[in-house]
């Protein structure tokens, strides 16, 4: 059961105006979460607008429902990941003019202990979004060998001491199966000494919760499924909140700026390549002072927009 969060949604104005929505419009949220920017989507709308919303947290999905109940007949709902973009828009024959990704985590995620995302109170290794999903932290953690475990720390985390904690891992649980978020973190803070302005275990943490749910390759995927639906004219906004998902974000969109994509040793293009985007945000736009002293999480959020061509 979720209790009733004062949903904060990031970026929600600055989303809003470069999304540019009219009365009307078909949107797709797909990252629903609780409804944030999805209440604010519909109101803009209006009631002859539509939504579809992917959601795979089966509780946030609960709980979306209920706060967007005045909307139902206007959304539809998918409970699965983003990668089934294109699929659901065929489906549906949906066609969007804007399209909205909002990759932080819930309320949920970070103030539930049993959902295993955070190290602030002890809960299971989990660190799944969909609960259906066979792989959880807990597995890799225990299951994956070093060289594995050093890879997806330094590459899904940044994390420039990869080795000596996958190795460190892999030493304790020969004693002991490491079952617990805080029995890791404490694990990965007992090699450091000194104070840090980050807890020691944030980026094994980050790392694990991206190699459990596939998010940069689902994301890959879905950045191009979501370019290639898009009406003429329609937006695409994305909010990410680490370097890895800016990245991916930032060379997607200028990918689709390019009129050739022919190797440059090759005289005459031949590849036929559609140029279909248009930047809208040569720097990504970041939260206010203000709004990020109102809502600490947004502190390192990152809007970058698209319009199609």
């Amino acid at each position: 059961m979720i209790p009733l969060y004062n949903h904060i949604p990031v970026l929600l104005q600055e989303t809003l105006a470069h999304l540019n929505l009219r009365t009307g419009h078909c949107v797709i949220d797909c990252t629903l979460g609780l409804g944030g920017h999805s209440s604010f989507i519909l109101k803009t709308i209006g009631p002859q607008g539509k939504l579809m919303a992917f959601e795979q947290d089966a509780d946030n999905l609960k709980e979306a429902k209920k706060r967007l109940n005045a909307f139902d007949t206007q959304i539809i709902y998918v409970h699965d990941n983003f990668e089934r973009l294109a699929e659901m828009v065929k489906q549906y024959d949906f066609r969007p003019h804007a399209i909205l990704f909002d990759l932080g985590l819930s309320s949920p995620h970070v103030e539930h202990p049993e959902r295993g995302f955070s190290f602030k109170s002890d809960g299971p290794l989990d660190m799944r979004f969909d609960q259906r999903n066979p792989l959880t932290a807990e597995h890799i953690v225990n299951g994956y060998n070093e060289k594995e475990l050093a890879d997806i720390l330094f590459y899904y985390g940044d994390e420039t001491r990869s080795r000596l904690i996958a190795k460190k891992i892999v030493e304790f649980r020969r004693k002991k199966r490491i079952k617990t978020t805080l029995a890791l973190a404490d694990l990965i803070q007992s090699l450091f000494k000194g104070r840090a302005k980050m807890h020691p275990a944030t980026q094994t943490f980050q790392a694990l919760r991206i190699a459990v749910n596939r998010e940069l390759d689902v994301l890959e995927k879905a950045l191009d499924d979501a370019i290639n639906s898009l009406l003429p004219g329609g937006r695409i906004a994305v909010i990410s909140y680490h370097s890895l998902e800016d990245r991916i974000t930032k060379q997607k969109f200028r990918y689709y700026t390019q009129e050739c994509i022919c190797p440059k040793e090759l005289p005459i293009c031949q590849c036929n390549f559609e140029k279909k985007l248009y930047i809208l945000t040569k720097k990504p736009i970041i939260p206010s002072g203000i709004e990020v002293s109102d809502n600490p999480r947004s502190r390192s959020a990152k809007l970058r927009v698209a319009e199609r061509l």
